[in-house]
């Protein structure tokens, strides 16, 4: 069996997915499918906020803590916890959960 390679062709295509540019660029048309154990390997995440659109939404910065006594440490935990909460990177309590 023999490969032959044939050079992209520019212009109409009959089909929904294919390369232009010299094959430096896939057009998708169709549907993609990524399956569970597919990577994605260099694709940039952006930061979600409440006026732009990202990939994940990033936590409110929470300082270190300079707690002396185990109540302020649970204080600062909580704000932690509300933080990640709040930003989506964590679920929420159940209802009626203490």
């Amino acid at each position: 069996m023999q490969i032959v390679e044939e050079p992209a062709v520019e212009g109409p295509h009959n089909c929904k997915n294919y390369m232009t540019d010299g094959g430096d660029t896939l057009v998708i048309g169709g549907a993609l499918v990524i399956e569970n154990s597919a990577m994605v390997i260099g694709l940039p995440l952006e930061f979600a906020t409440v006026d732009t659109t990202g990939v994940i939404y990033q936590a409110e910065n929470q300082r270190a803590s300079t707690a002396t006594d185990v109540a302020t440490l649970v204080n600062d935990f909580n704000a932690l916890l509300l933080k990640l909460k709040t930003a989506g990177s964590m679920a929420e309590d159940a209802p009626g959960a203490a």
